[in-house]
C-alpha cells in the first residue's frame, strides 16, 4: 500500500471529495479490463467504504486513486475466488467471450494502465452508462450512481418517484448492459452522436443536483458543480466541433458565475435582482462568454446554447434595470419552439413580465394551472408570487392582478426537489432552464 500524506487527522469533506473525484475512475478502470459492472461496482464500494473508515483517522494516502484501485482489485479478486469455478465461467462468458478470469497480478496490471494512460475513463465509463439499450430513465438514474456517486435517494429525489423505482432502474440496467453484450469503450460516429444527447442532459442533471440540492442542509454543493464542469469541459475537448456541448458547458459556467451571490450570510437565497454584482466569478463569465461566441453560428442552434445565451445577458447587465428583457424574451421564445416545457414556460413567463407587464405574466401562468408535471413542486406558485411583487408594477400604473393575489394559495416555506427530467424529452432536449429557474424556498430565480 502506498505512504500517507502527512498528518494523520484529515477533514471528511476533504476525504468525501477525493473519493467523489476517483471513484468513477477506479470504476472505470475495473470495467475497462474485465466488463463485468455488478461486480467492479461492488468492489469499488467496499474500497470506498474503507477508506471512510481508514482515511479520517489514519490520514489520506500519497497515491489516493492507487490506494482505491488496489483495495477495490483485491475485494474483485477475492469475490471471484469465492465463486464456484463454474458460476465464474457462465459470468465471465455471459458478459464476454474474450474477457478471462482475473489473475493475482490484477492489482498492478490495473494500476499500470492507469498511469499510462490520462487516468480517467470517466467518459468512457459516460458513454456506457448511456448505452442504447437503455431506456432514458435508466441511463440518467445509472449514470447518476456509477459516474457521479449520487445515492439512490438522491436521485429518486431529482426525478421524484419512489427511492425503490429508482433502485430497480440500476438494477435493471446493469443486466441490460451485460445482455448486449456492451463493451467498455468510447462509440463510434453515429452512435456516439445518438447517445451525446442523453449525456449530455445527464450532466445537465448533475450540474443543477449541485446548483440547487434536492436533500440536505445546504442549498447547492460545489463538489457536484465541479464536476459537472469538469466532465462537461472533457466532452467538450473531445467533440469539440459539437456545438450543444459547447453550449453546455457555457451555460454552467455562466451560471456558476453567480454562486458566490445566491446566499447572504444567513444562508437565505438572494433572487437575481438583489444579488450583489460585484460577488460575481468575471473570470467564469468571460470564459462562458468566449465559449459560446465561439459555438453560436457554428452550426444548429440547440436549447443549451439559447439558455447559455439568455444567463449571457444576466451576466453582462451592470444591473437588474440594465438587463436586457426584450432579447431574453426573444430567446425564449425560440427556446419554447425547439423545447417546449412546463419550466420554460414559467421562465418566459417572467421575461414576458418584464416586457409587457406583470398581467401578460400572470397569463401565461395560467396555463399552466393544470399541468400535472408541476403537481409535486412549488415551482408555479413561487413564480406567481414573484409576479405579484410590488416592484414589477409599470410605472403609474394600475395595479391589475388583485384578481391573481387573492387567488393564490399558500406556498410552502420548505426545500422542494428539482424539476424532474421528462422521459419523453428528445436527445438533447433540456427539461427545464437554469437560468430563470424558480429556486428552492419559494424565491424567484437567482
Amino acid at each position: 500500500m502506498t505512504g500517507v500524506r502527512s498528518g494523520a487527522v484529515t477533514g471528511q469533506q476533504e476525504v468525501e471529495d477525493l473519493l467523489r473525484e476517483f471513484a468513477p475512475q477506479v470504476l472505470a478502470a475495473l470495467i475497462r479490463r474485465y466488463g463485468q459492472f455488478d461486480a467492479c461496482e461492488d468492489a469499488v464500494q467496499e474500497a470506498l467504504l474503507a477508506a471512510t473508515l481508514q482515511w479520517p483517522g489514519e490520514g489520506i494516502p500519497e497515491r489516493p486513486r492507487s490506494w482505491l484501485l488496489t483495495v477495490a482489485s483485491r475485494a474483485l479478486v477475492d469475490a471471484w475466488r469465492a465463486s464456484s469455478a463454474r458460476r465464474r465461467r457462465e459470468t465471465v462468458a455471459a458478459l464476454d467471450p474474450t474477457d478471462r478470469a482475473p489473475a493475482a497480478g490484477l492489482a498492478a496490471h490495473l494500476i499500470a494502465d492507469l498511469a499510462g494512460g490520462d487516468g480517467d475513463d470517466t467518459l468512457a465509463l459516460l458513454f456506457l452508462c448511456c448505452h442504447p439499450a437503455l431506456s432514458p430513465p435508466s441511463q440518467l438514474a445509472l449514470t447518476l450512481r456509477a459516474v457521479d456517486g449520487l445515492t439512490t435517494a438522491q436521485i429518486a429525489a431529482a426525478f421524484l418517484v419512489p427511492e425503490a423505482t429508482i433502485a430497480k432502474r440500476i438494477v435493471r440496467a446493469k443486466q441490460r448492459i451485460r445482455d448486449a453484450g456492451a463493451r467498455f469503450e468510447l462509440p463510434g460516429q453515429p452512435q456516439r452522436t445518438e447517445r451525446l444527447g442523453v449525456v449530455l442532459h445527464v450532466l445537465y442533471l448533475i450540474f443543477n443536483e449541485g446548483y440547487t440540492t434536492s436533500s440536505g442542509p445546504v442549498l447547492q454543493r460545489a463538489d457536484l458543480i465541479a464536476e459537472a464542469i469538469r466532465l462537461t469541459r472533457l466532452l467538450h475537448r473531445l467533440l469539440p466541433g459539437e456545438a450543444e456541448a459547447a453550449g453546455l458547458l457555457a451555460l454552467m459556467l455562466l451560471t456558476d458565475a453567480r454562486r458566490a451571490a445566491r446566499t447572504d450570510a444567513d444562508g437565505r437565497i438572494v433572487s437575481l435582482a438583489d444579488q450583489r454584482r460585484d460577488l460575481w466569478d468575471t473570470a467564469a463569465i468571460a470564459e462562458g462568454q468566449a465559449i459560446l461566441t465561439q459555438t453560436l453560428g457554428s452550426g444548429p442552434v440547440g436549447p443549451y446554447q439559447l439558455q447559455a445565451a439568455i444567463a449571457a445577458l444576466h451576466d453582462e447587465a451592470t444591473s437588474a434595470a440594465a438587463t436586457d428583457w426584450p432579447q431574453i424574451l426573444a430567446l425564449y421564445d425560440v427556446l419554447t419552439a425547439i423545447a417546449p416545457g412546463p419550466v420554460v414556460t414559467l421562465s418566459r413567463a417572467v421575461a414576458l413580465a418584464h416586457v409587457h407587464g406583470p398581467r401578460a405574466g400572470l397569463a401565461l401562468l395560467g396555463t399552466l394551472d393544470t399541468d400535472g408535471r408541476l403537481a409535486h413542486t412549488h415551482r408555479l406558485e413561487a413564480v406567481r408570487a414573484h409576479l405579484l411583487r410590488p416592484r414589477l408594477l409599470p410605472p403609474g400604473g394600475e395595479d391589475d392582478r388583485e384578481p391573481a393575489r387573492t387567488a393564490l394559495p399558500r406556498t410552502t416555506s420548505g426545500p422542494a426537489a428539482p424539476a424532474p427530467a421528462s422521459p419523453a424529452a428528445r436527445p438533447g432536449q433540456s427539461p427545464h432552464t437554469l437560468t430563470a429557474r424558480t429556486p428552492r424556498r419559494g424565491s424567484p430565480a437567482c
